[in-house]
């Protein structure tokens, strides 16, 4: 491997943002903003639809990024997912096929692609190791968006393989934090708690249900953290071994809803829902290859829902 030189981005360099309306994408922009990135490629999906690929290839032949995050990808929880399983394949192939491949014939410099800890077997070793990845079979009311985004991680590997691209992956935790979806339909765990107690409270209810029995452990990582370490491996990391993202640290959702419960200040009682999936058992990412490249989470769990909900529902 070079030195770390070869692969710091230069201030002035091109830098296209996919998705850089969501959650993280967002997080990735203002990262880049704080440390002087200036030369920012910013387009929504109504100027650019990732999933047409003449589009894309126009794109990309006009603009010619030098860097490239891939963060655009269409996401929900448990229910979102389970309903829109051919939506979820289709639209996700689509977007990280067009961007991954016109990387590769303009010539882009290095490419990060954002897969997800939900591509790993639903019973994988705890916690889960990198080498887990396509040992075993996958969280069904997932599978379609997982398989997506094994897709990814795998183009991305082969067409360094094959063309000697650089383009690394990552797999995030759980995310929560700026720009998180909060429809209940729609949203993950972390999120769609904070709106349900945040309600109860403001209706004066006397219950809240939480969906599905509340053992289930889950890890989460703020998204502010999330996107300094993809910077910190945009400008240190190249290989094809996707790179795990998170905490180290899980909690129960049983533990989550009380924690949420105690910052909301909602005095009511939680009722749990068993007829609702719980999905994977457990999810809890090993993080030593992230810690052994010098990167480590800084923004606690308590602290960082706090801040959320503050900023969310306080104001």
């Amino acid at each position: 491997m070079n030195s770390l030189d070869t692969y710091k981005m230069d201030k002035n360099a091109k830098i296209y943002i996919a998705g850089h309306k969501g959650m993280v994408g967002s997080a990735i922009v203002r990262q880049l903003q704080e440390l002087g990135y200036a030369n920012l490629i910013l387009k929504n999906s109504s100027e650019l639809d990732l999933r047409q690929q003449d589009e894309v290839a126009s794109f990309f032949r006009h603009e010619k990024p030098e860097y490239v995050f891939l963060a655009a990808a269409k996401v929900g929880g448990i229910e979102a997912n389970n309903t829109y399983r051919g939506e979820f394949l289709y639209d996700n192939l689509m977007i990280q096929n067009n961007v991954i491949h016109q990387s590769y014939v303009q010539g882009v410099k290095k490419l990060l692609f954002l897969a997800s800890s939900c591509i790993y077997p639903k019973f994988a070793p705890q916690p889960i190791k990198e080498t887990s990845l396509l040992t075993g079979t996958l969280e069904e009311t997932n599978e379609p968006y997982a398989i997506a985004k094994i897709a990814g991680v795998k183009l991305c590997e082969n067409y360094n393989r094959q063309y000697g691209s650089n383009f690394i992956s990552v797999m995030p935790t759980n995310l929560y934090g700026p720009n998180d979806t909060y429809d209940l339909k729609n949203s993950h765990v972390l999120p769609a708690l904070l709106r349900k107690f945040h309600e109860a409270k403001l209706n004066y209810d006397d219950t809240v249900e939480v969906w599905g029995s509340g053992t289930p452990m889950r890890e989460f990582l703020h998204v502010d953290d999330l996107a300094k370490a993809c910077l910190h491996l945009m400008n240190t990391y190249e290989g094809n071994v996707s790179v795990n993202i998170g905490t180290g640290k899980d909690i129960s959702i049983k533990a989550l809803a009380l924690l949420i419960k105690e910052i909301v200040g909602f005095s009511g009682e939680i009722i749990w829902n068993t007829d609702k999936p719980d999905g994977t058992p457990r999810k809890l990412l090993d993080v030593s290859l992230i810690h052994s490249l010098g990167w480590e989470h800084k923004i606690e769990l308590k602290t960082g829902i706090s801040e959320v909900y503050k900023s969310k529902f306080s104001s």
